[in-house]
């Protein structure tokens, strides 16, 4: 199970999270329990999941946890607006990754399962913007590469363009 994990996108977001939030510290993480839930775990922190509810409905949810801090790996842009559900969380630091919009590449959108598209792909001043104006102050960010072994065009762009972008925030 663990061969497929992405080790390189968990290695960046687990180093950056370490770097923000160290262990132990008790965590919401948005969405379900995932392999990462338990790569956290290991890692000292105690972990809280939300239960596949949908947020864009009841972003409230996020107030019913004590938590030192709220992490969202790939999830705001899976929701139509996640200004709701970052207005609502109480607790005063966040971690979140999201994928940057590719110029070379169509937003993701599964053709089977209608939860699993993304209503966004941000690029990083729209996250920060997200961010500021649901009133978290932008303290750190980083972006990473998604290199794929495959020929082809895109997969030499994917080596040098970053994917994914991870911030830290504060209330």
């Amino acid at each position: 199970m663990y061969s497929k994990l992405p080790k390189k996108r968990y290695n960046h977001t687990l180093e950056f999270l370490k770097k923000h939030i160290p262990a132990p510290a008790k965590i919401l993480d948005l969405g379900v329990r995932n392999p990462f839930s338990e790569i956290m775990e290991q890692n000292g922190y105690t972990v809280f999941n939300t239960e596949g509810e949908d947020l864009d409905l009841l972003p409230e949810l996020v107030k019913k946890f004590d938590v030192d801090a709220v992490t969202a790996f790939e999830i705001f842009e899976h929701l139509l607006a996640p200004f709701n559900v970052l207005r609502e969380i109480e607790a005063t630091k966040v971690v979140a990754t999201v994928p940057l919009k590719l110029w070379f590449a169509n937003a993701y959108r599964s053709k089977t399962d209608m939860r699993d598209r993304h209503y966004h792909e941000f690029e990083d001043w729209q996250f920060d913007w997200l961010m500021e104006k649901s009133g978290w102050k932008v303290k750190n960010t980083e972006k990473w590469t998604n290199p794929i072994n495959k020929l082809g065009i895109r997969p030499v762009l994917r080596s040098f363009t970053p994917r994914y972008y991870a911030v830290y925030a504060e209330k």
